[in-house]
């Protein structure tokens, strides 16, 4: 394994003052591809080698004024990061495992302390990697770097997903504005200090229609089907035995509360999925637009449409492989039948069958989601950015040391991490 692919030149040379991707869709694709097969051969090593192929791939193509951004992290650093990280868990893991096997009060809320402990942790990482990486990102000649408290961080992070959760997602806008006045202000570009002028309210509004049509039907159905179920009737059928049971539970409203429940949940699901994309768009518009770094102002034109026919054709190519996929689990399960029924190689045939499928079906739609959605969007994004004042660029100079890859260890461990 080496630490860096070539990568293919670019489809053209980037004009002057220029924004945008100039990579190849098909090279991008072949690393993806490859990086999947490698995966599945080397049992998940080969991922911080795909994952540093991917930034340089997405890094390097990329032009902001004309100047191409650069990755220089390396594999070697994401992997003993990523093995110190796991060394730093185990001795949290232990005490959350002894304190749910404990009696008493500890034991009972061992769970919920478990998942604090873990989110919290999970907060903390994430603003460890995105240090990492951004001083990893090159443009120029100048390194970006993150200054701040990881702790601080976290801690907000914390009580605003508490709000979000309780708020039914109403917080989302204020919490992602907060955050990300938070982070951007501790980023720097050289010694051109970022910031963030998103407003909450301003996405809260564009959003709230969203919120309107998924949760407002949702919650009123869910509230109606329990409202229509006589509780008492519930409560007196279970403590009474015989045959009739079952009807006088039925007769208690149980069976049109449910059918209430179920269509309910699918409006939520459907609308959900249907308006994702839409959501995606106004969001990712949004934050782009509020991005500063001195006097250098970015604004962004991303379509909305354009998000929709990417991930359609994440949907068709998708489709496309699950016919593949079940015409595989078909042969392999012909195969694992053709073993002599309740012999140990019959079972351990359908067991290594079972788990080779799952993760033959994970790697193939991340590997499609990567190579549609994901790459496209990065494309689109770059392509409808829009600056103002990139004369201040030409003013920064270098400072920043390189941040440590024991937090993208830690992201990655507890599988809060990304590109």
């Amino acid at each position: 394994m080496t630490d860096a692919l070539p990568l293919e030149p670019p489809d053209d040379t980037p004009p002057a003052l220029s924004n945008g991707y100039f990579g190849h869709e098909h090279a991008f694709w072949r690393l993806l591809t490859r990086g999947a097969v490698l995966l599945l051969v080397t049992l998940g090593i080969y991922r911080f080698w795909l994952v540093t192929d991917v930034r340089r791939a997405l890094w390097n193509n990329t032009v902001i004024v004309g100047e191409h951004l650069e990755y220089i992290g390396t594999a070697r650093e994401l992997l003993l990061g990523f093995l110190i990280a796991i060394v730093l868990l185990v001795p949290v893991n232990v005490v959350l495992f002894f304190a749910a096997l404990s009696g008493g009060t500890l034991g009972q809320f061992a769970s919920v302390i478990a998942f604090a402990v873990l989110g919290a942790l999970g907060q903390f990482a994430v603003y460890r990697a995105r240090r990492y990486r951004l001083s990893r990102t090159v443009y120029r000649g100048l390194r970006f770097h993150q200054s701040g408290s990881a702790v601080r961080y976290a801690v907000c992070a914390v009580f605003w997903w508490a709000m979000i959760a309780l708020t039914l997602g109403l917080a989302y806008p204020f919490a992602q504005a907060a955050l990300e006045r938070l982070k951007l202000r501790n980023t720097h570009y050289g010694t051109l200090q970022g910031r963030f002028e998103g407003s909450g309210w301003r996405l809260f509004f564009r959003g709230v229609l969203f919120w309107i049509v998924v949760f407002v039907p949702l919650v009123t159905g869910l509230l109606a089907a329990i409202g229509m179920v006589d509780w008492d009737a519930v409560s007196e059928a279970s403590r009474r035995s015989g045959t009739d049971m079952m009807s006088r539970i039925e007769s208690a409203g149980i069976a049109q509360a449910v059918v209430i429940g179920v269509m309910s949940i699918a409006w939520g699901v459907i609308t959900a999925a249907l308006l994702y994309p839409a959501f995606q768009a106004m969001v990712l518009r949004w934050w782009i637009s509020g991005l500063r770094f001195g006097e250098l102002h970015a604004t962004s034109q991303l379509r909305t449409g354009a998000v929709y026919s990417f991930y359609g054709r994440f949907m068709w190519i998708a489709l496309i492989a699950a016919v593949a996929i079940a015409i595989l689990a078909f042969i392999a399960v012909t195969i694992v039948g053709s073993v002599e029924e309740g012999s140990m190689a019959a079972s351990a045939l359908g067991i290594a069958t079972l788990v080779g499928l799952y993760v033959i079906v994970a790697l193939t739609y991340s590997t499609i989601y990567q190579g549609t959605v994901r790459w496209r969007l990065w494309r689109h994004a770059f392509e409808t950015l829009e600056l103002s004042g990139a004369d201040v660029l030409d003013k920064v100079k270098a400072t920043g040391a390189a941040g440590s890859a024991i937090g993208e260890g830690l992201a990655d461990a507890l599988n809060v991490g990304g590109i």
